[in-house]
């Protein structure tokens, strides 16, 4: 506990031991109520004021939170610089981040523009304006001033703080006057007499109103009414408006901060100082930054003398003017930094899963949460006011120049290209005023000047030595163009103009078709066409939309396992080397340009479900519909690229993927398709062997394919019989057991119970061990699931097999198909599987032996020709066209037998499944999961 949290503490008990009691005399008679206290001593309300602001402020964001609380308030504070501005210099930039402009600007504090200087006097308070761009630091500066207030370290002078967010005030309808204000929000503070207009009280507080870029306020006399009572009631804008005129409690100051593009919404002659907040201008407020934030999680995870290395290689990498250095000019990068290390240092088994497209995300929404470019009318010309979210506008801007840098392989724009992607075509005034806003406080925050050096640019850059501008943070660019890809942002002009026309022709047709209902009698038929036609036209889109989403998957199956990245370092090394530097020759390997991995990494991270929560809250809403669309064509890709020969990074790079996609099937579906993971160029960090460990949990434990002999069957059997055994599936497939291997394994059944699934599909069981298994699973209770499909059993084994998981007590399922079995022998399995009657003790099992039961389709087809599909790769190729071939003759036996239409069509439908699949098969390619 901090020494400013037990000062609260103690503070509360004292005033609970002196509080005063109310006590209510005869209340059934209705008599009055008297006041009778315990004390004569009042409770001093500006402490309670303190106590509360200081509870409120102390609420950490989200954001925050996710990092273990590590990140917390009791974290050092470094102050970003504040340069004292004249008004002629108020909207001047730094030229540089790393330099300070020679000027007449001096550093500030916040608590220094509020001493007592010629331009106080005792009978009017100061208007201090602070500003900056997004990302600087204002809402930070904004707490600690109040938390070190209500600590009693700063603006002492001050009795009174009343802070104000500028985003409530404005969504306030209804006119309230300047108490009514305070108490809505400060109820303690009702009748507070600092307020009162009496006198020159009011010259002890100080009104703080975060955010002013929020609300609309006029200066004009003819608008804004005067008032100097602070019980009158007016709206929330004329309120501000007045204390700003000191015509509404001239003796109270007030702090005001807003962004850049709002600094002439307040006249001059109402602003007694200009402050600019100017980030962290050189490496040492950035190293004490970093030392504050990284240097408290060091302890059981990574040790203090590991952390402080980290430290220390951050800071060689300011040092050098880096371009990362230039980024973390905004402390916000510096706070995006911080948690990027905190994912590749401090991730451990018992943290909560964190990703690195969260914490970008996280990032984007803790600086544009809630965030609109002002009002904009509707395009259908009503007077409804529609908010236009900031950050779906950096995405159809600041997204589409990255997406283009991505697709051509570039990280720096000249200013021509910065006019051409961010300015586009505008048309309307309110467009106009956008984009200047834009320009204004939030392009900067995303694109900085380029300071590298000239050696890194193309040839003809260097002659023309242009300015040229790259993201602040490499990632960043590939984030916001996965992200612009991710929402459709770059459909064709194809795809625009089928889903305007789509959704018009949508429209028109549930209108018309009521009418054409009443007139249906008098209309030809001939005219009924033209309306299928037009209500057909929506799902045309719909098919277009679909084809598009199988694009993005392509895209990003291709961007992942693009050739020439294969010798890069795996992305996570890459994160780290672009904050930590590249230290010592640079790899031969190293491709010249510039390799963009985390672009598909992104697009996979962006589908996960926490992440569109996060994009929801920030206007960027991305459909479960899209992302079942891209899944399922993700699926098909991946799998078919992962079947090739891939270099160890190549392989790391899919389990960040799968990892960043946080998708269970997925994964375990894109994992059945690999032998093997090989990574012995890997350096294996402790995030990685948690990806790899994350990754592999969602696949379920299998030891098929591994050609294990009859012999490997004693160790398997000894895992079962330790007591510790807590092994519930175990899959053998496509292993030679033999009986005697398959004999060995089941002596482990009666004394296992753990067991729930076992899978002994096409490892040479015959007769004998079919019988064996029957005889050790009287002795085994738990086990459910059976499958000895593809091996060589014949009718009486199968059928002795049958009889004895019918009696069993937990075994549902059985798979034989794939044996040797004759027509009679299946239809007695069917007929064993049913129970011997209503009432009796026998139970339903599922024997799954063939695609048809009699002259009926069998209900277990489906899962049957899915497992013939993915395995049949691998297996004999004639046996199972030869058992396709007799599932083809079943089917057409029994479709002749049925009378129903309906029944027949059933038949076709299967039949057209297998004749596909032997076609496959004889063309000798691999058919298609199911």
């Amino acid at each position: 506990m901090t020494s400013i949290q037990r000062q609260f503490n103690h503070l509360f008990m004292f005033w609970k031991w002196k509080r005063r009691v109310d006590v209510c005399l005869y209340p059934g008679a209705g008599f009055y109520c008297r006041k009778i206290s315990s004390t004569a001593v009042e409770p001093d309300v500006t402490e309670i004021h303190k106590s509360k602001l200081f509870l409120w402020f102390s609420h950490l964001p989200q954001e925050e939170k996710q990092f273990g609380g590590y990140f917390s308030p009791d974290t050092m504070h470094v102050d970003p610089l504040i340069l004292e501005r004249k008004p002629e210099e108020k909207a001047g930039l730094l030229i540089s981040p790393l330099k300070i402009q020679a000027s007449s600007s001096h550093s500030v504090t916040v608590e220094q523009l509020f001493e007592m200087n010629e331009d106080r006097r005792e009978d009017r308070g100061l208007n201090v304006l602070l500003y900056g761009a997004v990302g600087t630091g204002k809402s930070t500066i904004v707490r600690k001033l109040v938390l070190d207030w209500c600590a009693g370290t700063t603006l002492t002078d001050f009795k009174l703080l009343i802070p104000f967010s500028c985003e409530d005030l404005g969504e306030l309808t209804k006119v309230a006057s300047l108490r009514d204000l305070v108490s809505r929000k400060y109820l303690h503070l009702k009748e507070n007499p600092l307020l009162s207009g009496e006198g020159n009280q009011a010259k002890d507080v100080l009104f703080l109103f975060n955010g002013m870029e929020k609300m609309k306020l006029d200066f004009r006399i003819g608008s804004t009414e005067l008032c100097s009572d602070p019980n009158e009631p007016l709206p929330a804008g004329a309120v501000v408006v007045n204390l700003l005129r000191k015509y509404l409690l001239p003796e109270a100051s007030v702090l005001v901060t807003t962004r850049l593009s709002a600094l002439d919404r307040i006249p001059p002659k109402y602003v007694s100082h200009y402050a600019q907040i100017c980030g962290f201008n050189d490496p040492n407020r950035q190293r004490a930054y970093f030392t504050s934030r990284l240097l408290q999680q060091s302890g059981e995870i990574v040790p203090a003398r590991d952390a402080q290395a980290l430290v220390e290689l951050l800071y060689l990498n300011l040092q050098r003017e880096s371009q990362l250095a230039a980024a973390c000019f905004l402390p916000s990068y510096c706070w995006l930094t911080c948690a990027t290390l905190h994912f590749l240092h401090f991730t451990d088994a018992t943290a909560p899963i964190r990703t690195l497209t969260g914490i970008y995300t996280s990032f984007l929404r803790l600086n544009f949460g809630g965030e609109v470019l002002g009002k904009a009318t509707a395009a259908s010309g009503s007077s409804q006011d529609l908010q236009s979210s900031l950050m779906l506008y950096v995405v159809r801007t600041v997204g589409k120049l990255a997406y283009e840098g991505v697709t051509y392989k570039r990280t720096s724009f000249s200013e021509e290209e910065l006019e051409q992607w961010i300015g586009g075509k505008t048309k309307t005034d309110e467009e106009l005023r956008q984009l200047a806003v834009f320009r204004t406080d939030v392009l900067d925050f995303f694109l900085a000047p380029c300071v590298e050096s000239c050696k890194h640019l193309p040839t003809d850059l260097c002659e023309h030595d242009e300015r040229r501008y790259v993201f602040a943070v490499p990632a960043m660019q590939e984030y916001l163009a996965a992200l612009y890809v991710v929402l459709g942002e770059n459909k064709s002009a194809l795809e625009k103009l089928t889903k305007q026309v789509s959704v018009a022709i949508g429209q028109a047709t549930e209108d018309v078709s009521a009418i054409v209902n009443i007139f249906s009698k008098f209309i030809p038929l001939r005219i009924f066409a033209v309306f299928n036609l037009l209500k057909l036209f929506p799902r045309l889109y719909d098919k277009i939309s679909t084809r598009n989403k199988g694009n993005i998957a392509r895209t990003m199956a291709a961007e992942l396992f693009r050739k020439e990245d294969s010798y890069n370092e795996d992305v996570l090394d890459q994160v780290e080397q672009s904050l930590l530097g590249v230290h010592g020759p640079p790899s031969k390997q190293q491709s010249e340009s510039q390799p963009f991995e985390l672009y598909p990494i992104f697009m996979g991270g962006l589908l996960h479900y926490g992440n569109r929560v996060l994009l929801q809250q920030l206007g960027c809403s991305i459909q479960s519909a899209t992302v079942a669309q891209i899944t399922r064509a993700l699926r098909k890709y991946l799998v078919r690229e992962i079947n090739k020969p891939q270099p160890p990074e190549e392989l790391m790079d899919l389990l960040v993927l799968l990892y960043e996609f946080q998708n269970p099937r997925l994964t375990a579906e894109v994992l059945a398709s690999i032998r093997s993971i090989r990574l012995h160029n890997i350096r294996m960090t402790s995030l990685k062997c948690f990806v790899l460990s994350s990754v592999l949990s969602c696949a379920p434990p299998s030891l098929q394919f591994n050609s294990l002999g009859p012999d490997s069957c004693i160790f398997l059997r000894d895992l079962l019989l330790d007591s510790k055994s807590c092994v519930r599936v175990l899959q053998l497939c496509d292993n030679p057991l033999l009986d005697s291997g398959a004999c060995l394994l089941l002596e482990a059944l009666p004394e296992n119970q753990s067991l729930r699934h076992l899978s002994l599909m096409h490892t040479g069981l015959g007769d004998q061990g079919a019988i064996e298994l029957g005889e050790r699973l009287q002795q085994h209770s738990g086990l459910q699931e059976l499958n000895v499909a593809y091996n060589n059993i014949g009718d009486n084994a199968a059928l002795a097999l049958v009889d004895v998981c019918r009696e069993h007590p937990s075994i549902h399922t059985v798979h034989l198909y794939l044996n040797p079995l004759s027509d009679v022998g299946k239809q007695s399995l069917y007929v064993r599987g049913i129970p011997k009657s209503l009432n009796g003790s026998g139970r339903r099992v599922r024997v799954l032996a063939a695609v048809t039961e009699g002259s009926d389709l069998s209900e277990d087809w489906h899962p049957i020709l899915s497992v013939i599909r993915e395995n049949a790769s691998s297996w004999d190729r004639d046996r199972v066209k030869q058992q396709l071939k007799v599932f083809l003759r079943d089917l057409e036996w029994g479709r002749q037998q049925q009378q129903s239409l309906w029944k027949k069509l059933h038949f076709r439908r299967v039949e057209k499944g297998i004749r596909h699949t032997l076609h496959m098969l004889e063309k000798d390619t691999a058919p298609p999961s199911a």
